[in-house]
């Protein structure tokens, strides 16, 4: 990827970025172990990102 990338795509790969993380602890107690997994999650070497 290029060194200077455009405003619009750095906003989304940040974004992205915050979105990849696991579902906090807190969230897996309150609903009793309903909720383990962000459907969301990503890694980098599986999915690409849209342009």
């Amino acid at each position: 990827m290029a060194r200077n990338k455009p405003t619009s795509r750095k906003k989304r790969l940040g974004k992205a970025g915050k979105m990849n993380r696991p579902v906090p602890t807190w969230v897996v107690a309150k609903t009793r172990g309903r909720v383990r997994s962000t459907p969301k999650r990503r890694n980098w070497r599986r999915t690409n990102l849209k342009r």
